[in-house]
């Protein structure tokens, strides 16, 4: 029977789409990168999700957070991507938790729950208890690095992390990464150099604040305000939605291609056989 997921079932099969439906994915952190990994996991049909994020949706992140709409302004992040999530799928099971994760929240979380833990925050502190955390439960993690500040998404990688170049935020990860025993961490990044952003006292954040009253943070607490595109950030959600489901299910793509073009070549040979066959019987 159809469903708003057979069009993917074409390319996975159903007995992927079943792995997908019973798999339980942890997204820490719901902005521009976040947003977006939770929006293509649900429409893959992933079936179980614990996002985590304390900050409420702002007028600044309409630019890139799928979310974020001019009637979510002041929503929870959690709550507004728990909508969208129930919006695709009312089946799935969402947990939301509106909080920062650090050392003092971390015994909240149970890593072992899930099979999968994708890392979107912005805070290096943050980012690598998430990855020491999921590495100690046996958690496959996946970790986003800066995409502030670029504009051409064709520079995006996934890669180890200690295969990144030219990143900033990917050099102090692998430093500190390194120190604490991790081997190995896959992350998405950008190779593209990151631009600066232009001084602009009309529309500064630090001038002109425009945070809800109910977000945990003003713009006066961040040290630097980057600035984003409509373009990076979902294309980075996207990707990491991609590998993760794939990993979920073991795709092999080369395996596929390979059983796609022996299919092909089989289809022709008995197009050809059935030519002769018929070329024989006409002369006969």
């Amino acid at each position: 029977m159809q469903n708003q997921f057979s069009r993917t079932q074409l390319l996975l099969g159903a007995e992927a789409m079943d792995k997908l439906k019973t798999a339980h994915v942890a997204i820490f952190g719901i902005g521009g990168v976040g947003g977006y990994v939770v929006e293509a996991l649900a429409r893959a049909g992933v079936g179980h999700f614990d996002l985590i994020d304390d900050d409420v949706v702002c007028l600044t992140n309409i630019n890139r957070q799928i979310h974020a709409t001019i009637k979510t302004v002041g929503h929870p992040k959690v709550e507004a991507g728990k909508e969208r999530v129930l919006l695709i799928n009312p089946h799935a099971e969402v947990e939301t938790h509106q909080t920062f994760f650090l050392p003092d929240t971390k015994d909240q979380f149970d890593f072992t729950r899930w099979d999968y833990v994708v890392d979107a925050v912005d805070t290096v502190t943050a980012k690598l208890l998430i990855i020491e955390e999921a590495k100690k439960a046996g958690v496959p993690v996946i970790s986003c690095m800066g995409c502030g500040n670029r504009l051409d998404p064709s520079k995006l990688e996934i890669t180890d992390i200690y295969k990144t170049v030219k990143d900033p935020l990917s050099k102090v990860m692998r430093r500190e990464l390194k120190k604490r025993g991790v081997k190995k961490c896959t992350v998405l990044y950008s190779t593209e150099t990151a631009l600066s952003p232009i001084e602009d006292p009309e529309i500064s954040c630090r001038e002109h604040c425009v945070c809800p009253p109910n977000s945990p943070r003003s713009c006066n607490d961040r040290r630097a305000i980057p600035a984003s595109s409509p373009f990076v950030p979902p294309a980075a959600g996207l990707m990491i939605a991609s590998k993760v489901a794939m990993d979920l299910i073991g795709f092999d793509h080369a395996a596929r291609e390979k059983e796609d073009l022996e299919k092909k070549l089989k289809k022709r040979e008995l197009f050809r056989a059935g030519r002769a066959l018929r070329e024989k019987l006409k002369d006969a």
